[in-house]
């Protein structure tokens, strides 16, 4: 197409939003929301797949989900756990390779031995690369980044280099093409270092909606932008 500016993006970044009120709108729990939402992460894990995106970091639970009621945090937990076993049983049928980021603080023992041993069973995958963003705040990640270089050299002065270095998943590019869902247009401490240049791309469609074509439009429209970083 003559109007295609830019080839498709090989990281792919979304905020997966709009649960709770997929349920409300159905008169349904808002654990029946976070359900479909799983089933949403499943389609479009797929979809990114057969694209050809070679990366997707996934916004599945951030460290400020914690204020939600006890009973909403115990059904993401149970939930994540059951992801984490799902992906534990196909990621090799799918040559996915798993990345998780976010601090380690208040998760309990068994769902972080599922995500170390899912991480390490996956890592020689050579298809999509999966980086599931878990008790995940991007203000806190700068912060431990910054400590990290702080533990190594004290006394030197930290880069931009430097800095990005130490930040959770530093081997990843940068995404190009960021997804928000649900219509809010935010990005809820969500990859702000990575996301400096990124493209931005809201859709009014709810998380548990949100499907292969919808990924399409958002790439599409990312095609047919002229991306200036800063230049004229």
């Amino acid at each position: 197409m003559s109007d295609l500016l830019n080839p498709p993006p090989q990281h792919v970044a979304i905020i997966m939003d709009g649960n709770g009120r997929w349920a409300q709108r159905r008169a349904l729990p808002r654990s029946a929301g976070h359900r479909e939402g799983a089933a949403a992460v499943r389609r479009t894990i797929e979809a990114a797949a057969k694209m050809g995106t070679r990366y997707l970091t996934l916004y599945a639970f951030s460290t400020e989900n914690w204020s939600r009621p006890p009973e909403e945090t115990d059904t993401l937990m149970d939930l994540l756990e059951k992801t984490l076993d799902e992906y534990q049983q196909n990621a090799d049928k799918q040559d996915l390779r798993i990345l998780i980021s976010g601090s380690r603080d208040k998760l309990n023992a068994r769902i972080l031995a599922k995500m170390d041993r899912l991480v390490r069973s996956t890592a020689q995958n050579k298809g999509l690369t999966v980086n599931l963003a878990l008790n995940y705040g991007a203000r806190q990640e700068l912060v431990a980044a910054v400590n990290r270089w702080l533990a190594t050299r004290p006394a030197q002065p930290c880069t931009l280099q430097d800095l990005a270095a130490h930040l959770y998943q530093p081997q990843l590019p940068d995404p190009e093409l960021l997804i928000r869902t649900s219509g809010e247009q935010r990005l809820s401490n969500f990859l702000l270092w990575q996301c400096a240049y990124s493209e931005l791309y809201f859709t009014p469609v709810l998380w548990p909606d949100f499907n292969g074509q919808e990924l399409q439009k958002a790439v599409l429209d990312y095609r047919r932008r002229q991306r200036r970083f800063g230049g004229i």
